[in-house]
């Protein structure tokens, strides 16, 4: 697709966010749920779309898949590989969203749940914890993944909390990041499929604060390294202009092969 027919359509989107975060802590209390973070990130980009709220832990599933534009599996301190009734559940929605090629982007537990749902193994990470703000390598960029005044994009900073990670790529899947860390930090499936290792919903202040809550789960070492990361910020504007811009390609896709 010619990438100003991405940019230049216009539609307001109604997103249903699919929030798979566990976490009930008091510090998750302080902080915005992973609804909140997600539609403010995409808010900024484009503040007329509309964003319907399904909590996957209770199983809050859409009713009738059609009437969203699009899905975003969040992220989660969750594993794809526990025997969860809600996650072998959740898998199944995506699943039949991808049977019915609706976009579906996903960010780490959301990147690792929709590979393994394509048949990939989730393996922990041989580096352990990659957390703070990382770099990885663009290896290769959809049209939907360009902006008319983006800087030529080599590598992009991104927030990470995780300790898993895809072992592989999915069978048809376009390989568009990695690094030393981890070499499948982000991949597309034509303009249905957008993953993502990393973490674009999150804040330099929320960050910044889970370095510290998560100090004595991670250990002295990672989070000291990742503390001294924070120095250099997420690209997070870009990389939601990315996102709107995918759903954009996908309900574009469906609209002239309808």
């Amino acid at each position: 697709m010619a990438h100003w027919l991405v940019s230049n359509y216009s539609s307001i989107m109604n997103i249903a966010i699919l929030n798979s975060n566990t976490d009930r802590s008091d510090f998750a209390k302080d902080w915005p749920d992973d609804f909140g973070k997600f539609s403010t990130l995409l808010r900024e980009a484009r503040p007329d779309w509309e964003f319907s709220h399904f909590d996957m832990i209770f199983e809050q599933h859409p009713k009738d898949f059609t009437l969203y534009d699009g899905y975003i599996v969040t992220g989660s301190p969750a594993s794809v590989n526990s025997n969860e009734a809600w996650i072998k559940s959740e898998m199944a929605v995506v699943q039949e969203l991808m049977a019915m090629k609706k976009p579906v982007f996903g960010a780490c537990f959301g990147h690792q749940l929709i590979a393994k749902a394509l048949g990939v193994v989730v393996i922990e990470n041989p580096a352990g914890w990659e957390f703070g703000t990382v770099k990885t390598n663009v290896v290769n960029r959809p049209d939907w993944m360009q902006n008319d005044s983006d800087r030529s994009v080599e590598h992009w900073a991104m927030y990470a909390a995780h300790a898993e990670q895809v072992s592989a790529l999915p069978e048809g899947a376009t390989l568009l990041c990695q690094n030393d860390q981890c070499a499948i930090g982000g991949f597309a499936i034509g303009n249905k499929i957008f993953t993502t290792q990393y973490h674009p919903e999150m804040t330099d202040e929320f960050i910044e604060a889970l370095v510290v809550e998560l100090k004595d789960v991670v250990g002295p070492e990672v989070t000291q390294r990742a503390s001294d990361s924070l120095s250099t910020r997420s690209d997070r504007a870009l990389f939601a202009s990315w996102i709107c811009q995918f759903f954009e390609a996908g309900v574009f896709e469906a609209s002239t092969s309808a």
